[in-house]
């Protein structure tokens, strides 16, 4: 699995617009035969930062990056940036979330 977190720094007069702004390149992305999960935060301690936590099988992370939607996501978000986003993208075992050891709920 390739997961994958990015910081983005938004321009404060598009922060609150945000969640519309990546509206439509995050339903394509969660659309995509390879892409196990796909979820936006804010920072609580900058609200001018959000962060997208991403996974995808093995073969959907090159199919994700070659689609014309990641083209068009981009380019949508562009405008509303300060700087460059920061990422981490590892390949990892495993193949989604698994269950907290350290902290278990009984439900």
């Amino acid at each position: 699995m390739y997961f994958i977190v990015v910081r983005f720094p938004v321009k404060p007069e598009s922060a609150a617009q945000w969640p519309q702004i990546v509206s439509d390149y995050t339903a394509s992305v969660r659309g995509e035969e390879g892409n196990l999960f796909f979820e936006w935060s804010r920072s609580i301690e900058d609200p001018h930062e959000f962060v997208l936590v991403e996974g995808f099988t093995d073969d959907g992370a090159a199919a994700h990056v070659e689609s014309p939607h990641f083209s068009e996501g981009i380019e949508a978000m562009r405008p509303h940036l300060t700087g460059t986003p920061k990422i981490i993208s590892r390949q990892i075992e495993g193949e989604g979330w698994d269950a907290m050891g350290e902290l278990q709920i009984d439900e």
